[in-house]
């Protein structure tokens, strides 16, 4: 059963995030909160974590993961950045979007969506994620705690532990999150393209 963590949600504790980040390390699946929802979340080389992580959503091995960056800098390594993409990216993270961008040659396939050679990138602004990414010094790869017949994500760490508790290692209570998922945007294009419309405001890029 996954050990659950409670973090004060603007001044977490760093004791507890140092624990996460070690789990990472290790590779394990941790759940923590977003400024949107609650994801899923694993180093980027884990693969059996990744692929318990598309047995809990009961996805196939084509679904779309999200890299969780620190800042502008750490995209660049990822992501083909042009000016006007480089522009909106800087207005708007950290923030609730998700960003689908060309990606650089380094990035590993299993991250890509393969026919268009893209990459969701994404930048929370959310205390708990900021500081564990700088606890663990890695992007994450991550994707919403959306369960299988559920309408929205789940909001409350407690019923995440009772409905998940058993099939991930680490569970960061920041306390209820949203419900509504990240925007996501496609600036992988010649022009902005929203494909979801969550928690950031998609009108900027209409």
């Amino acid at each position: 059963m996954a050990e659950r963590l409670e973090l004060h949600p603007t001044t977490p504790q760093v004791r507890a995030l140092r624990t996460a980040a070690d789990c990472l390390r290790d590779g394990g699946v941790i759940v923590y909160p977003t400024d949107s929802c609650y994801a899923l979340g694993c180093a980027i080389g884990a693969k059996d974590a990744m692929e318990r992580i598309q047995r809990i959503r009961q996805t196939s091995k084509r679904h779309f993961f999200t890299v969780i960056c620190r800042d502008l800098s750490e995209i660049a390594h990822f992501a083909r950045v042009d000016n006007w993409q480089y522009r909106l990216l800087k207005a708007f993270t950290p923030g609730p979007y998700t960003f689908v961008l060309r990606a650089t040659r380094e990035v590993p396939r299993r991250l890509l969506e393969e026919r268009r050679k893209t990459i969701g990138i994404r930048v929370p602004d959310h205390p708990v994620v900021r500081q564990l990414l700088t606890e663990y010094d890695e992007p994450l790869m991550s994707t919403t705690l959306l369960l299988p017949g559920d309408d929205v994500a789940l909001t409350d760490a407690r019923d995440i532990e009772s409905r998940i508790g058993y099939a991930v290692d680490l569970i960061l209570d920041g306390g209820n999150c949203g419900l509504e998922p990240s925007t996501i945007v496609d600036l992988s294009g010649e022009a902005p393209k929203v494909l979801r419309s969550g928690k950031g405001d998609p009108r900027p890029f209409q």
